[in-house]
């Protein structure tokens, strides 16, 4: 009786929107579309018409004169993605077009996250507005980048004139554009920091609305403990707060999402307003040196870590923790779980874990050989790395809770440059085929859902994330039966599938397996940009 009548409305909506949008001329029309809007509701086959950058009209039929058809047979038509949390600034001014993003349905990406930004924002955010790009882009502000601009990588308090300082910087960057500020409390010099110092930084980002994102303190042994300190900042600062990239790491922890899911329940029922993101791999990635190396090691950045790996003092002490973090975290309980992704100073390292890279070298693949190869690794630079210690059970978990969304955690690959993690490929292809259609752990609407409307509300966009008229037009096109995430942990540099068209900003980006010459992409800005501070 609910469907029957929901699917009344819905018909008499598209009736009115139909007798009241102007008939044409239009620029492009979308004909015979399986239309999931971006709300969760149940899909709808209808015409969809674009004048300039938006969405015009939606109707059983739309018989005006356009400048071109597409008739897409019945494939869904999705508002495009968001993706609240990459690494952008990793590639976008070498590969513009962001081809891996934008190929499996990407229309808008966010910088800025785990802590890390340019500090100041704006001459970053006016770079980028010069970019031609295909795909939109804002930026978050980093309270580790504010904190080493200001306090520096050491461990210690600031003081309150740097306290001030940094209140000063993070509310020019609010004024710039962000859309909030990030913490990196599990990196350097994120991980320095009181709580009660990036609350009181989060304060001034409250009046302009924004969202806090944090790569928490601990995901392994410590997570419920993180989790707890990422709701008491968005509940004593004032602002919405969300989990990055929310996972378990180690064996031995695996489970906890049961009770991390339940913290967040219970702050949502207190009126806390705190949400997730999730990228749908059982495996992570970061730097070597951050993820296998103890928090006091890293004091100073990494040419003093790596004077600490050298002196004969404390180089046991290092091998030991290194040894530990493989037996218990990151490493999976097994070296061959570490695999080097992308190592600046050798290209050839690739693609090779760290049993592999041991025995090159002349050494067992044993734990403790190991960490003597990650010393090795930092002494000569770092790399990044792909860390396999995540379980699938709390993957489900956490992606089917109603506050969670999607979020990459990627980058803007150089296509055949080492071996990145497949999210940067994959993300949302793998949740509409794995998911959604093959496990059906989640609806396709849903899975829409979490990937468009969700993330555009979550940062304000109120323009994008739903096809609705006066909507913008970003829009993603696909055969739900044959999209698939190509890109493995073993070959990572391969597109996604099933997708025929992107349109951003109401041009066509990417059509049946080539990008076009479009390069309508914009810079997207907070509401601090346009909205005086709340006195």
């Amino acid at each position: 009786m609910k469907a029957t009548a929901k699917a009344i409305v819905v018909t008499l909506w598209l009736c009115v929107a139909a007798a009241h949008a102007a008939e044409g001329p239009y620029d492009l029309v979308l004909r015979d579309a399986r239309i999931v809007d971006g709300t969760g509701s149940p899909w709808y086959r209808a015409d969809l018409a674009i004048r300039g950058d938006a969405i015009v009209q939606i109707a059983p039929s739309i018989s005006g004169s356009a400048k071109r058809i597409i008739d897409v047979n019945g494939a869904v038509v999705s508002p495009g993605f968001i993706d609240l949390h990459t690494h952008a600034i990793r590639g976008i001014f070498q590969v513009p077009t962001a081809d891996n993003y934008v190929r499996q349905g990407v229309t808008t990406i966010m910088e800025g996250p785990d802590g890390s930004s340019p500090v100041p924002l704006k001459p970053f955010l006016d770079r980028l507005e010069a970019l031609r790009k295909s795909l939109n882009i804002g930026s978050f502000v980093g309270q580790g980048s504010v904190r080493e601009a200001v306090v520096g990588l050491g461990d210690r308090k600031a003081t309150s004139d740097e306290i001030a300082r940094m209140r000063t910087i993070v509310d020019q960057a609010m004024r710039d554009g962000a859309f909030g500020m990030s913490t990196g409390l599990f990196y350097v010099p994120g991980k320095f920091t009181p709580v009660a110092e990036v609350i009181e930084l989060q304060k001034v980002v409250a009046p302009y609305r924004g969202l806090h994102t944090s790569h928490m303190r601990d995901e392994a042994s410590k997570i419920v403990d993180s989790v707890k300190e990422t709701i008491a900042i968005g509940e004593h600062g004032g602002v919405p707060t969300q989990i990055s990239h929310h996972k378990v790491i180690g064996k031995a922890y695996w489970g906890r999402s049961i009770e991390t899911l339940r913290l967040i329940d219970e702050a949502r029922a207190r009126g806390v307003d705190a949400t997730i993101d999730q990228y749908p791999y059982t495996a992570s990635s970061t730097s070597i040196h951050a993820a296998l190396l103890p928090g006091w090691a890293l004091e100073g950045g990494l040419q003093e870590t790596q004077k600490r790996v050298k002196d004969a003092a404390t180089r046991p002490k290092i091998k030991a923790a290194i040894a530990g973090l493989i037996r218990t975290e990151r490493g999976g309980g097994d070296p061959a779980n570490v695999v080097l992704s992308l190592c600046e100073w050798d290209a050839t390292l690739a693609g090779k874990n760290l049993s592999q890279v041991a025995q090159t070298r002349g050494m067992m693949p044993t734990v403790e050989n190991a960490a003597e190869v990650v010393m090795w690794v930092i002494e000569q630079g770092s790399c990044r790395g792909v860390f396999h210690a995540m379980g699938e059970d709390d993957l489900l978990r956490i992606i089917v809770h109603p506050a969670t969304m999607i979020a990459s955690d990627g980058e803007v690959p150089i296509f055949g440059r080492g071996a990145p993690h497949p999210r940067s490929y994959g993300t949302f292809a793998r949740v509409l085929a794995v998911y959604a259609r093959d496990r059906k752990v989640l609806t396709l609407e849903e899975a829409v859902r979490k990937m468009s409307s969700f993330p555009a509300i979550r940062i304000g966009l109120n323009d994008r994330g739903v096809l609705r008229p006066g909507m913008k037009a970003d829009i993603a096109i696909f055969d739900p039966a044959r999209v698939r995430d190509a890109a493995t942990f073993e070959k990572p540099h391969q597109y996604a599938e099933g997708f025929s068209h992107v349109i951003v900003n109401g041009q066509v980006v990417y059509e049946n397996g080539a990008m076009t010459s479009a390069r309508p992409g914009r810079v997207l800005y907070g509401p601090g940009k346009s909205v005086l501070r709340a006195q």
